[in-house]
């Protein structure tokens, strides 16, 4: 027994990796970047918690696909879509940081545009001949 408890935590730590490198693979750095600490703790540990779990439960009966390993796998998979939708969740809202940016943008160049003010003004010292070439 003692062999079986060194590789299922073998296998958690290996699922640990595997699940965060496939996060930010598939999610995103940047978007996993975006995402609270403890969902990451949460959904990392909970999924590789579940996957060494399954594998406890496929070897600990005679039929590899049975109940507990079948409840075990499919936590595993709702973890691993919670890690989706954080991520989606972290896109979501880094697309409205982009549109202030842009708003702000915006603004900003309409401050550089002269105003219609200043276009009548330099139109009427045209005309008077004030203006100076």
């Amino acid at each position: 027994m003692p062999i079986l408890r060194l590789a299922y935590t073998t296998q958690f730590l290996i699922a640990l990796i595997a699940i965060f490198v496939l996060w930010s693979q598939v999610g995103g750095q940047s978007h996993l970047d975006l995402v609270p600490w403890y969902l990451k703790l949460g959904l990392g540990v909970g999924g590789a918690f579940s996957a060494a779990k399954a594998t406890a439960a496929a070897v600990a009966r005679e039929r590899v696909w049975n109940g507990q390993s079948l409840r075990w796998l499919g936590l595993m998979l709702a973890c691993l879509l919670g890690c989706g939708l954080a991520s989606y969740s972290a896109h979501l809202s880094e697309e409205t940081d982009e549109e202030d940016q842009q708003e702000s943008s915006a603004l900003t160049s309409d401050a550089s545009r002269p105003s219609t003010v200043t276009l009548h003004r330099s139109r009427a010292a045209l005309r008077s001949g004030t203006c100076h070439r």
